[in-house]
């Protein structure tokens, strides 16, 4: 007998092994069964705090989750059909995984490095604001998952098999907690290790991984519908290898740049894509908890924290002009600088594993379509050259040096500079500057308004102590790859495999990893029929 129950308990019960015992006999009747918990979330919208769980229920022994997933690989030999594939984020590193479950040969191409080598290159960010443009926060192995928290929450759940991208996870090696939590995180220090051990297994298993090899270029065929050959520059020496390719799937993510002016170059097809853009915001960790949990002291806080995580808060506002809401929530984490060039500032957010650093920033960010840039010729780079813009006047605003233009949020509702800055999480550093300088109109009132509007839903958004860093940018591709949505190649070029977020097809670390394996299904069943 199996059976699946929700219950709620009081979140310091959460240990309580007895006490969920209790309440699950009272709800089933059952007095010897085993459960284990499929989901916890908590409902922290009263004061009355509880977790909600969805619980597994047998009169038989339930095996550990972690025990359930062990991946199937085909045998690759010469005879493969190899598939060629563009970024080692999790978009491209999952889309291998599947060429593997299918007999298929992945050969990935990575302009970064290695996500040890990569460590060196984030140091001369942070300690010398130097940015390398082809290995940093969001180019190398792992991609820019790797260094932006490691959130696994998603509502992809049409698009594709997310238990199955979750217990590879566990398999190499993140927690099982992520198969129950209903907001799973990995965290940036644990992220590291799991990449590699995916890498490891993709070569034990016969595909290839080039590091430090970029794509500059691609060749068509007479008609101009199939990709013949592929141009990849191997930047240890500089040389470059003209290849054959059969598949090729673009899994370069959002910030890649280069690769859609190579594509709106060669004429290949792309749109514009609606997208988002604003700042971090970064507060204390422990203002945020007192808030969301309810908090009248410090003595009830540290009480609550002893059984609760560090909270997160989703903000929303919308009005006949504007949207604009929280994006990418960090919990006692950083604000990071994921610039990809000499000349931009770029940032983002990410927490460890325990999310213990004492502040926490989220994005706040505005929608941006055509009708907000006035784009009247549908130009498909519009987006791209209007993010290009204002990450360039925000380097230049905070000094040329990768310091960021930073403002007290009190200071930016009422348009001023502040004369000071409160202690900030992003380095290498912030600078005091009026972000109605720096940002397009539009975009600053907007902020201006939906802080408002936020201070109202938890008073004291809008304090002294909370500093607001610009620009959050890179929320999504500007730009779509457009393909078809039943056989997931491109419009025009029938070998050519747009994937994930950089093609405007996903946004995240699950949601990339979902559409990457369903990228390589696609392959599989074309190489398939391609031989009947």
């Amino acid at each position: 007998m199996n059976k699946v129950i929700s219950i709620q308990i009081p979140f310091h019960k959460i240990s309580d092994v007895e006490f969920i015992k209790n309440v699950i006999q009272r709800e089933t009747g059952l007095k010897f069964f085993h459960y284990s918990i499929l989901k916890k979330n908590i409902d922290a919208r009263t004061k009355n705090i509880k977790y909600s769980l969805k619980i597994l229920v047998s009169d038989e022994e339930i095996s550990p989750n972690k025990q359930l997933f062990l991946p199937k690989f085909k045998s690759i030999n010469k005879t493969s059909r190899v598939v060629h594939i563009i970024g080692a984020g999790p978009a491209g590193l999952f889309a291998a995984l599947q060429c593997l479950e299918a007999g298929l040969k992945p050969i990935i191409f990575e302009q970064g490095k290695t996500v040890k080598d990569r460590r060196r290159d984030l140091a001369n960010i942070t300690k010398k604001g130097i940015v390398n443009p082809v290995s940093n926060y969001c180019f190398g192995e792992g991609g820019a998952g790797t260094y932006s928290d490691g959130k696994l929450y998603t509502r992809s759940d049409k698009r594709g098999d997310i238990v199955k991208v979750l217990n590879y996870l566990v398999y190499f090696g993140a927690s099982p907690d992520i198969l129950t939590d209903a907001h799973p995180h990995i965290g940036t220090n644990k992220l590291p290790s799991i990449i590699e051990n995916i890498r490891n297994t993709i070569i034990q298993n016969g595909g290839e991984i080039f590091f430090s090899h970029q794509l500059v270029d691609l060749n068509l065929n007479a008609t101009k519908d199939k990709i013949k050959t592929i141009v990849v520059r191997n930047l240890s020496n500089e040389s470059l290898h003209e290849i054959p390719c059969e598949y090729l799937i673009l899994a370069t993510g959002h910030s890649a740049t280069p690769l859609f002016l190579l594509l709106h170059d060669k004429k290949i097809y792309l749109e514009f894509k609606p997208f988002a853009i604003g700042v971090r915001v970064e507060h204390h960790q422990e203002w945020i908890d007192s808030i969301q949990y309810h908090c009248v002291n410090r003595q009830d806080w540290e009480y609550k924290r002893s059984y609760l995580p560090p909270a997160r808060y989703t903000l929303v506002h919308t009005s006949s002009d504007f949207s604009a809401y929280s994006f990418c929530m960090c919990p006692g984490g950083i604000i990071a600088p994921c610039a990809t060039d000499v000349n931009e500032v770029v940032t983002n957010g990410w927490s460890p594993s325990k999310r213990n650093n004492p502040f926490a920033n989220s994005g706040i960010v505005v929608a941006i379509n055509q009708k907000t840039l006035n784009n009247t010729d549908a130009n498909p780079l519009v987006g791209l050259y209007y993010r290009q813009a204002i990450e360039q006047k925000c380097f230049e605003a905070g000094g040329k040096n990768l310091f960021a233009p930073a403002q007290r949020i009190t200071d930016f509702v009422k348009n001023k500079t502040s004369a000071s800055l409160p202690d900030c999480s992003y380095r290498p550093g912030v600078l005091s500057v009026n972000l109605s300088e720096c940002l397009p109109e539009y975009i600053y009132q907007s902020l201006k308004r939906a802080f408002i509007q936020f201070d109202k839903k938890m008073k004291g958004f809008i304090s002294e102590q909370a500093v607001v860093v610009a620009p959050e940018s890179r929320t999504s591709s500007p730009v779509r790859i457009p393909r078809y949505k039943q056989t997931y190649h491109h419009v025009q070029i029938k070998n050519l495999f747009p994937c994930a977020e950089g093609a405007g097809y996903a946004g995240g670390i699950v949601s990339a990893a979902i559409d990457g394996m369903n990228v390589a299904q696609a392959i599989s069943l074309m190489s398939s029929n391609s031989l009947e």
